[in-house]
């Protein structure tokens, strides 16, 4: 009997420490199911911080003004993204402590959906920022991740420079909202069974097992 293909769509942010943890565990959890659990993966849009101006915003800023707490309150929060990144084999070693406007960096994972380089785009956007430590609204820095990815950098350059994308990326993340999803990282499987949040591997691949064997 043939096997099914499942269609996993990834509702995530570049700058969300969980996004790239949970892309992490859902790699590791796609290594142990192998071709029982064939995939087809595609990245959407969720900006957390959208509107950022260009030299972003401290961290503990943000949090403390979305949560009404204060920026040392906000700080002392990250213990839990360390352990998790660190059981994940995540390097951030590099994570600036700001945030910035990511609006960008979804056109390129657009456009690069088209060329069929998506998913190694958005590694190298999850490099330049927590392992690099770089402002991934700069688009230079946009044009080198695309590049690693093995994109055409001069066409990133145009891309972001005219403007393309804009509107497709709007419009999907409406769509997602529409669907009620709020946070990230979200995985929507078949676009019917949700898996919320950065979760464990062994969680994920018993998910994924289950729903291909329906």
């Amino acid at each position: 009997m043939a096997t099914r293909t499942l269609r996993l769509d990834i509702v995530s942010d570049i700058v969300c420490p969980w996004c790239v943890i949970g892309l992490a565990n859902l790699e590791t959890a796609l290594a142990a199911t192998g071709e029982d659990v064939p995939v087809e993966i595609t990245f959407h849009p969720l900006q957390l911080n959208p509107g950022l101006p260009p030299e972003g915003e401290a961290t503990a800023d943000n949090m403390a003004r979305k949560y009404g707490i204060t920026p040392e309150q906000a700080r002392s929060r990250g213990g839990g993204v360390k352990a998790a990144a660190q059981e994940a084999g995540v390097v951030m070693a590099g994570r600036p402590q700001r945030l910035y406007d990511t609006f960008d960096a979804h056109r390129l994972l657009h456009w690069s959906r088209v060329q069929g380089r998506q998913r190694a785009l958005k590694h190298a956007l999850f490099g330049a920022y927590f392992e690099q430590g770089h402002n991934v609204s700069d688009r230079e820095v946009l044009a080198d991740a695309a590049k690693a990815a093995g994109l055409d950098r001069q066409q990133a350059v145009t891309i972001l420079a005219r403007g393309d994308y804009s509107a497709e990326v709007h419009d999907d993340e409406i769509e997602w909202r529409s669907e009620g999803i709020t946070s990230v990282p979200t995985i929507v499987v078949d676009r019917e069974f949700v898996i919320s949040g950065a979760q464990p591997p062994e969680r994920i691949e018993r998910a994924l097992r289950k729903l291909s064997a329906r």
